[in-house]
């Protein structure tokens, strides 16, 4: 059995879902600038450095929710995948992961991002399966905190390996490959058979020459 996990921000899209969204918030008057640009800012590059704090991150993303139910949230998150997310998906991308669901691989998702902004990405990708952080909610509005653990660094692999054992399998029953950018998924390349470093910020660049990994440019 083989399966394919791809990161989605830098990998699969040129971009990164979570900055784009509130940029996109912002400019439709949903968050106040002067609130949140500077901190959307610092979150994105001590999240490329790999030194942001894993929860901190994660609610701090999940905040720019709070107050509203899905289906408040439903017009504007169409309109952010239309208007922000598609044009940034490079044709190079589609390609492959089109090329690993015709050869009948388990193909996954698996992003850092939280699921109710994703989820419209994998469906658009024709991609089944999504591994992405959770949101609470109470009384069906978000809340602004994620739900369990957030699937992110050392929580990707132990949220991956939770999701293949509910399906009657562990990780080493499978020929594994993995695609992401980020230092941040450097726990995610190592726990798999053939990780693969696409379009990698400068620590997994580095990474993947001393292992020699291979080295993908989709952008």
């Amino acid at each position: 059995m083989k399966l394919t996990l791809f990161d989605l921000d830098h990998t699969l899209l040129s971009g990164d879902s979570d900055v784009l969204w509130c940029e996109y918030l912002m400019a439709h008057g949903l968050l106040d600038r002067n609130t949140f640009a500077a901190r959307n800012a610092d979150m994105d590059a001590r999240y490329r450095a790999g030194t942001v704090g894993v929860q901190e991150f994660a609610d701090f993303y999940a905040s720019t929710l709070a107050g509203r139910d899905v289906q408040q949230w439903e017009a504007v998150r169409q309109a952010f995948l239309a208007e922000q997310v598609v044009p940034r998906i490079p044709d190079a991308a589609r390609e492959l992961v089109r090329h690993h669901q015709d050869a009948g691989d388990l193909v996954v998702m698996t992003t850092a991002t939280n699921r109710y902004i994703t989820e419209l990405t994998a469906l658009h990708l024709g991609v089944e399966h999504l591994l992405a952080t959770e949101l609470e909610q109470v009384a069906g509005r978000f809340t602004g905190r994620t739900a369990g653990m957030p699937n992110m660094r050392d929580g990707k692999v132990v949220r991956l390996r939770e999701w293949i054992e509910a399906r009657g399998h562990r990780l080493a029953d499978f020929e594994s490959t993995a695609y992401s950018d980020s230092i941040n998924d450097l726990p995610l390349l190592e726990a798999v058979q053939q990780p693969v470093a696409v379009d990698p910020d400068p620590k997994l660049a580095a990474i993947a020459r001393e292992r020699g990994w291979p080295v993908l440019r989709l952008r």
